[in-house]
């Protein structure tokens, strides 16, 4: 399969910013375990922190499933929920933290509908688990 994991603002600060909640390892580090994790499979990694530029990413995707961490803009992007909704490739959101367990305002996802699934609170092993919802 030919999986493409989609980073959103801030996440390029992964094992920097609030180590407490998305852990001690990079973007990078995580990126390398998750193509580790997938062996037989092509793994492309994208990172923005701009949402026309993560739109534009969703829309001319060459992949077979899309792994989507949008951060913050998961909680108001329409622009990237309409770009998800334009699509025919599945996406998955993910987050590494427990959003419900969280502030009130990551409670509300305006991505979810449109996507085929949600998965949170799994640390770096969200993408993985969501990655693997492919192959069942």
């Amino acid at each position: 399969m030919k999986f493409l994991f989609v980073n959103g603002v801030n996440l390029n600060m992964t094992g920097v910013r609030e180590k407490g909640v998305y852990g001690v390892e990079t973007l990078d580090e995580i990126n390398a375990q998750i193509s580790e994790h997938f062996p037989d499979d092509d793994c492309l990694f994208y990172q923005s922190n701009l949402e026309g530029e993560i739109c534009s990413v969703i829309q001319n995707a060459d992949a077979d499933a899309i792994i989507l961490n949008a951060g913050a803009f998961t909680h108001y992007s329409y622009a990237i929920r309409d770009a998800i909704a334009s699509v025919k490739i599945p996406v998955v959101e993910v987050h590494m933290s427990n959003v419900h367990s969280r502030e009130e305002f990551r409670h509300k996802s305006v991505l979810s509908e449109v996507c085929k699934g949600v998965i949170c609170g799994f640390g770096k092993n969200s993408y993985i688990l969501a990655a693997e919802s492919f192959k069942l």
